[in-house]
């Protein structure tokens, strides 16, 4: 399967579940959890939407290379789950059998990888018009 397509299914994937997600919090979770939960639930929204904007823009790109396309793909898809996937837990936690605090530390890692995936783009692009 080409990159550029990988990049607009996933894009349109997470954008998607996304915005299920937001209606949820909106909706199924406002009486179930506490007001300050749901603030954090919705920033894992957003910065899930914001991502799967991002790819939706490199899929239109062509100054981005197809290895750059894969690497990128890469760190978004691993960079949400693990940014955003571990603040749904993480708020939803006392919903859950399962202590999400224990794999809290994937946060930071998942959002390092969001920056990164920026910074690659940044780079390529001064490289490019070098």
């Amino acid at each position: 399967m080409k990159q550029r397509k990988k990049l607009v299914l996933l894009g349109s994937c997470f954008g998607g579940i996304g915005i299920i997600l937001g209606a949820f919090a909106a909706h199924g979770l406002e009486s179930i959890i506490s007001e300050d939960a749901i603030n954090t639930f919705e920033t894992g929204v957003k910065y899930q939407i914001y991502h799967a904007l991002f790819l939706l823009f490199l899929s239109t790109q062509t100054f981005t290379t197809q290895k750059l396309n894969k690497i990128l793909f890469w760190l978004i898809l691993t960079g949400v789950i693990f940014f955003s996937g571990s603040i749904y837990g993480l708020a939803t936690n006392e919903l859950s059998s399962f202590d999400f605090k224990t794999i809290a530390w994937i946060t930071p890692i998942g959002g390092i990888l969001l920056i990164l995936s920026w910074a690659l783009l940044f780079i390529h692009i001064i490289k490019k018009s070098s």
